[in-house]
């Protein structure tokens, strides 16, 4: 029975007898169970897509899975026919493909490396994430030539023929795959360190420039602080008047008229100077009063050096703040 394929099956029937709950592709080319064992191998078109092959080995024969590949130089020039024939075939087209397709990526890997630091990011995973199909589609062949190695290569009569020929070319995609694995890495470890460089570069601007914020706030501040202090000497000076205005005003009034004049005199008299002597004792004022002349001049350059600053000024970050060289964007 096994110079013959006893029909064909598609890949679903084959991966639900051997218990395989799905019929997404398993990770494991070859899978044993009650129905038999199955191989499965993936084979990549110029446009990348995959087609599942494979052949399904059981007590009743064997039975082809999947579009058939083309015949190869090797199983006619080994003279192979039958199953042996069509799994040699097979092989050698997902090897072909994966030859193929791992040229088509060196060639952009090419491309890329010329311009790597304008490549947008998106690219780069692109060709990774290609890759890592490829190469696991390179990793299930590698464990179907090993599973043929053994006793299920002893169902197909003549393929220790082709083995050694496989193997070699397993080999090469190997190497090749892995040259190429590291290219692709090299080419993502150099972007990502530019790209490191560049947002760090941002950050220690938006660090200066936060720097020079935090100056201009200190001394701001401290400007400030000389305008309080101003208001509060005139403050205190306006007490000190007040007070014996006030006291003026009220003993002025007609209802006071009944306190004597004398009195009016002493009151006031106390009033004008009991606040002076009061307020301008205490330390604190008097050490304000003999500066006086540095604080007026701070506050009139915090008055200057905070001019008015108009909101669609304020909207428009500075060269320093923005993180790409684009100019900004104009009004909608």
């Amino acid at each position: 029975m096994a110079d013959s394929l006893d029909g064909e099956a598609t890949v679903a029937d084959a991966l639900r007898a051997v218990g395989h709950p799905t019929e997404k592709l398993p990770s494991r080319p070859v899978l044993h169970g009650a129905a038999g064992t199955v191989l499965l191998l993936s084979t990549f078109d110029p446009a990348g897509r995959s087609t599942a092959h494979g052949v399904w080995v059981s007590k009743e024969g064997i039975r082809w899975i999947g579009p058939r590949a083309a015949s190869s130089l090797l199983a006619e020039g080994l003279r192979l026919s039958g199953p042996t024939a069509e799994l040699v075939n097979l092989f050698q087209a997902a090897a072909r493909s994966y030859i193929e397709r791992l040229e088509s990526l060196a060639e952009r890997v090419d491309g890329v490396e010329a311009k790597w630091e304008t490549v947008p990011i998106r690219e780069l995973g692109g060709l990774h994430r290609t890759f890592r199909v490829l190469r696991e589609a390179i990793g299930r062949f590698s464990i179907a030539v090993e599973e043929l190695d053994g006793p299920l290569g002893e169902r197909f009569p003549g393929l220790a023929k082709a083995l050694p020929r496989v193997q070699a070319e397993l080999s090469h995609l190997d190497e090749f795959s892995n040259g190429l694995g590291q290219s692709i890495r090299d080419l993502l470890a150099l972007r990502n360190a530019a790209e490191s460089n560049r947002l760090s570069e941002a950050t220690n601007r938006l660090g200066s420039v936060s720097n020079q914020i935090a100056a201009v706030a200190n001394i701001s501040n401290i400007r400030m602080l000389g305008i309080a202090y101003v208001a509060l000497i005139l403050a205190l000076v306006s007490a000190v008047v007040l007070i014996p205005n006030t006291a003026a005003t009220i003993l002025g009034m007609p209802s006071a008229g009944w306190v004597p004049g004398l009195w009016i005199d002493v009151i006031l008299a106390v009033l004008a100077v009991a606040p002076f002597a009061i307020v301008f004792s205490r330390s604190w004022v008097r050490a304000m009063l003999r500066e006086i002349g540095s604080i007026e001049a701070r506050t009139r350059e915090g008055l200057k050096d905070l001019p008015e600053i108009q909101p669609s000024v304020v909207d428009t970050p500075a060269a320093e703040e923005r993180l790409s060289s684009a100019p900004p964007a104009g009004p909608p």
